[in-house]
C-alpha cells in the first residue's frame, strides 16, 4: 500500500535556479541494487521508457540487458536465488489503475537475460499432455520468496498464499525448481497470515504473524518432520516479538522483542542483547557472508547504529564507511556469499541515495548508480530532528525542514505535514520528495510522529488506538503550536496537509482548531469514519474488520462525531480535496461526499480528481499537474500571493 503525499508552493523571494516540478515528480531511476552471490553481476530495478524493469548488469564491463515484465507490466520485486539466476515478481495495471499491482506470480531469468521462465502463479505451466517431465502448474495463490538455498543453485524456498486470504486455506511453503517450476511442499503454516523463517541449511523452522483476532503468534518446529509448537503469543500489554534470523552456528535465533533478543534453540529461553529505550530496532546489520549479525539499526531521531559484536571485522569496516560518508546513513544492501564484495547504499535528508560497490580486498567503495541522479543535494533543504512535549507530557519526536539557505530563519509560512497509516507508520529522517518540493518553494515543513506512530514501542503505538480526532489530533496541534512558540512559523500562515489518515487529520485539524490553520489539504483522505467499516478493501476480511474494531471502535454515533464531515459549520480554512477515482483503500465516496457537502453549504474549495489513480497518484504527469495545482493553492493562501 502507498500513503503518498505531495506539495509545493512559492514564497518571496524565489529560490535561485528553482528545481523543476517534474524533478520531484519523477520516479527514482534505480530503486534497488543487489549483487549476485558470486559477485559477477548486479541486478537493479530501473525505470526505462516509463516502466520499471529488471536491469541485469555484468560488473566486468558494466554492460547488460533489461528484462521487461510479462505483458509490459512493471517489476514489483526481485531476489538473487543462485549465482547466475534471479527470481522476480511482476506488477500489472489492473482496471485502469495507473499504479501497478502485484500479480503474485514468480518468474526467474539467468543473469545474462536468457532462460526466462514463469515459475509460479495462475498462468504457470501449459498444455504438456502426458509426460513424466517435471513442470510448473497453475496456482490460484500469491507467491513470494522465503530464502534462496546456499548449497543448492537449482532450488529456492517460496511461500504460497492461497486465494481466500484470511478465511481460506493456510499458507504453505515449497521447495521450487528455479528452471522448470516444479515444486515440493515442505510445510503448511499453523495459522493465517503466516510468514516463514528458514535456518541457514534451508529448514523451515518458524511460522509467525498476526492472526484474525489481531494477536501475534510465533510457532517453531525443531526439524522438517516435527509438529508446529506455539512458542510465543502476544502478551496482554501488546508486546510482540518475532524471529529475524539464525546465528552462524544455528544454535540461536535473533528476535525483535522491543529491542533485540537472543533465543536459545536448545533451552528455548530468551535473553536481551540490545534495548534502545523508547526506540525500537529498525533491523539487524548482517556480516558480509550474511550468516550472522553484528549490529543493530534504530532510529530514535536520525538513523543510529549500535554494535552487538564489536570484534566483527565488519564493525571496523562500517565505522570507516560512516566516517567516509559523514552525515549520511550507510547500509549494506547485499553481499557476495564469500563476503568479498558488497553493495553499499548511502543516503540522507538531502540525498535520495547512491549505490557503491565495496571491495573487501582493496578496501575501496566505487560509485555505481544513483537513485535520482537529477537531484543535486546542494540544492535541497536540511531536515532537523525535533522533540515536542504533548499536553499530557508524552514526548513526541518529529522533523523540521526549513528552506535551503534558511536554516535559522524565523516566521516562515509553514505546512504541517501529517503522515498516513496511521498505526505503525512514521516519518523518517531521509530524503522526501514532497518535503523537499515544499522547502524549495520557501516553506517550512513540520512533521510529527504522533502517538500511534511506529518505532517507539507498543505503549506508544497503543496510545493512539481509538484516538482519531482525539489525542492523536491533539499531538499534531501541540506540534503546530510548538513551531509557533519557537518562532519558526508565522502563525498567520499555517496550512495542514496529509494523505490517507493524514488527509483525515488535515480536515479534522481544520474543524477542531478553526483559528489555527489558514488552509487544509486532504489527499485521498478519510472524512466519514462510519464508512471505514463498510467501504474499501479493509473490511473485506475478518482480519480487516477486527482491526478496525480494535483501532477505531464500532459505535456509529461516536465515529460520526469524530468525522470532519460532521463539523463543517466550524470550517474556516480554505480547503483543497484530492481524490483518486480508482482508490480501493479509501474509496472516492469519502472525497465525493465531502465535496458535495461543501457545495451544499456554498463553501468554495479546490477539487482535484483523477479517475485512473488509486490511493496516491502514481503517473508522473498527474503528479506534476497536482504539484502545479498545489503551488497555486498554497501561493494564494499562505505564500507570495498572500496580502497581509
Amino acid at each position: 500500500m502507498r500513503w503518498w503525499i505531495l506539495f509545493s508552493c512559492a514564497l518571496a523571494p524565489a529560490v535561485a535556479a528553482e528545481v523543476p516540478l517534474m524533478d520531484f515528480a519523477r520516479h527514482p531511476q534505480y530503486e534497488d541494487v543487489q549483487i549476485s552471490p558470486d559477485g559477477d553481476y548486479l541486478a537493479a530495478s530501473a525505470v526505462v521508457g516509463g516502466r520499471i524493469v529488471l536491469s541485469l548488469i555484468h560488473l566486468a564491463d558494466m554492460k547488460g540487458v533489461n528484462i521487461v515484465a510479462h505483458n509490459g507490466g512493471d517489476l514489483a520485486a526481485f531476489w538473487w536465488v543462485a549465482p547466475h539466476r534471479v527470481m522476480y515478481a511482476v506488477g500489472e495495471r489492473f482496471g485502469g489503475l495507473e499504479a501497478p499491482q502485484s500479480t503474485g506470480e514468480l518468474y526467474a531469468v539467468n543473469a545474462d537475460g536468457s532462460g526466462a521462465q514463469l515459475l509460479f502463479g495462475l498462468r504457470a505451466g501449459g498444455n504438456y499432455g502426458a509426460t513424466h517431465i517435471a513442470h510448473a502448474g497453475p496456482e490460484r495463490a500469491f507467491g513470494t520468496l522465503i530464502a534462496p538455498l546456499r548449497d543448492d543453485a537449482r532450488h529456492a524456498l517460496i511461500a504460497s498464499y492461497p486465494e481466500g486470504g484470511t478465511t481460506g486455506p493456510y499458507p504453505e511453503d515449497y521447495k521450487i525448481d528455479l528452471y522448470d517450476g516444479s515444486k515440493v511442499r515442505l510445510a503448511t503454516a499453523p495459522m493465517h497470515n503466516a510468514r516463514f523463517l528458514a535456518d541457514h541449511k534451508g529448514g523451515i523452522r518458524f511460522a509467525y504473524g498476526i492472526e484474525n483476532d489481531q494477536k501475534q503468534k510465533v510457532f517453531y518446529r525443531a526439524d522438517d518432520g516435527a509438529d508446529w509448537v506455539r512458542v510465543f503469543e502476544e502478551s496482554s500489554d501488546g508486546n510482540r516479538i518475532e524471529p529475524l534470523m539464525f546465528n552462524r552456528s544455528g544454535d540461536a535465533v535473533y528476535f525483535e522483542c522491543g529491542g533485540i533478543c537472543r533465543w536459545d534453540v536448545a533451552t528455548r529461553k530468551l535473553a536481551t542483547l540490545w534495548s534502545g529505550g523508547a526506540a525500537e530496532p529498525t533491523g539487524l546489520v548482517t556480516t558480509l557472508d550474511d550468516l550472522d549479525a553484528f549490529a543493530v539499526r534504530s532510529e530514535p531521531s536520525r538513523p543510529a547504529l549500535t554494535l552487538i559484536d564489536k570484534g566483527a571485522p565488519e564493525a571496523k569496516l562500517l565505522v570507516a564507511l560512516m566516517q567516509q560518508f559523514a552525515g549520511e546513513d550507510v547500509n549494506f544492501t547485499s553481499r557476495t556469499r564469500d563476503g568479498s564484495k558488497a553493495v553499499v547504499f548511502v543516503h540522507g535528508d538531502t540525498d535520495p541515495g547512491r549505490f557503491y560497490l565495496y571491495d573487501a580486498a582493496k578496501k575501496t567503495a566505487t560509485f555505481l548508480l544513483a537513485r535520482r541522479p537529477w537531484i543535486k543535494p546542494e540544492q535541497m533543504a536540511s531536515t532537523e530532528p525535533i522533540e515536542v512535549d504533548a499536553r499530557d507530557g508524552l514526548k513526541l519526536q518529529g522533523l523540521l525542514t526549513r528552506p535551503p539557505g534558511k536554516a535559522q530563519a524565523k516566521h516562515l509560512p509553514m505546512i504541517v505535514f501529517v503522515h498516513g497509516g496511521p498505526y505503525g507508520v512514521r516519518d523518517h529522517w531521509r530524503f522526501d520528495a514532497h518535503v523537499q518540493l515544499l522547502a524549495s518553494r520557501g516553506y517550512a515543513v513540520l512533521q510529527v510522529n504522533f502517538r500511534g506512530s511506529g518505532g517507539y514501542g507498543p505503549a506508544f503505538l497503543h496510545a493512539g488506538f481509538r484516538e482519531w480526532g482525539g489525542k492523536m489530533q491533539d499531538d499534531v496541534t501541540d506540534a503546530t503550536r510548538w513551531a509557533i512558540t519557537q518562532g519558526v512559523a508565522d502563525p498567520s500562515r499555517m496550512c495542514i496537509f496529509g494523505a490517507s489518515y493524514g488527509g483525515y487529520a488535515a480536515l479534522e485539524g481544520a474543524v477542531k482548531e478553526p483559528d489555527l490553520y489558514r488552509c487544509a489539504i486532504g489527499y485521498v483522505g478519510v472524512y466519514d469514519l462510519r464508512l471505514m467499516s463498510t467501504r474499501g478493501d479493509i473490511p473485506q476480511s475478518a482480519f480487516g474488520t477486527n482491526y478496525l474494531k480494535l483501532v477505531l471502535g464500532d459505535d456509529s454515533d461516536e465515529l460520526y462525531a469524530r468525522s470532519p464531515i460532521a463539523h463543517l459549520d466550524r470550517l474556516k480554512a480554505k480547503t483543497m480535496l484530492i481524490v483518486g477515482g480508482a482508490d480501493r483503500r479509501v474509496p472516492p465516496i469519502h472525497g465525493e461526499s465531502l465535496h458535495a457537502a461543501l457545495q451544499a453549504r456554498k463553501i468554495e474549495h479546490v477539487w482535484v480528481y483523477e479517475g485512473m489513480e488509486g490511493h496516491g497518484y502514481y503517473d508522473e504527469k498527474h503528479v506534476a499537474d497536482l504539484y502545479a495545482k498545489l503551488l497555486d493553492f498554497l501561493d494564494h493562501q499562505i505564500g507570495a500571493a498572500t496580502t497581509h
